[in-house]
């Protein structure tokens, strides 16, 4: 395990920041004067607090499987890949959401696009192709996507217009889960 360069810190930012609205409270100290770290193991970027990472230095890479939260993969390319395992993170901090109702939530986590008669309501001013975090009407996260119309458009859509490109939703936990976690 080892820490990332300043080129993929940047690209794990940026795709953060298009979900997020604040990313300083991800780096910033906590009040035991511990702090979050992001760390690639096998291509994988993970979240952890930096004691953590510090003991698991006495572990061989090819002993550890995993270490805090996994938010992602780096591709062979240099480009990285949210996972649904950075959902409550993202979460957290979320810029814009939408708010799916219960017949619309079965659908998305079977893996399809939130359409507009699903939506129960979403954030104001969302412009399009920006990412979002997709709640049910219980403040629930199910996953997270990208906008395919600003608010203002999608009001005006008829009822089976996409809403939401889907990203990630909770269902891959189940769908994915020969392959979410392995190398």
């Amino acid at each position: 395990m080892r820490a990332l360069t300043d080129q993929e810190m940047k690209t794990v930012l940026d795709k953060l920041a298009n979900y997020m609205s604040d990313l300083k409270s991800l780096i910033a100290p906590l009040e035991d004067g511990d702090r979050y770290v992001f760390r690639l193991n096998h291509s994988r970027v993970y979240y952890v607090k930096l004691s953590i990472a510090n003991l698991a230095t006495s572990v061989s890479r090819d002993a550890l499987l995993s270490l805090g939260t996994c938010l992602g993969k780096m591709t062979k390319s240099g480009k990285f890949r949210l996972h649904i395992t950075a959902l409550p993170i993202i979460a957290a901090g979320a810029r814009h959401k939408i708010w799916v109702k219960d017949n619309g939530a079965q659908p998305f986590l079977y893996g399809s696009n939130v359409v507009k008669a699903h939506v129960g309501r979403w954030s104001e001013d969302c412009p399009e192709h920006s990412g979002c975090v997709i709640y049910n009407m219980a403040d629930i996260p199910l996953g997270f996507g990208v906008t395919a119309r600003s608010t203002a458009e999608a009001r005006r859509l008829d009822p089976t217009g996409i809403v939401c490109f889907r990203q990630a939703d909770c269902g891959e936990y189940l769908r994915d889960e020969d392959t979410l976690f392995a190398g």
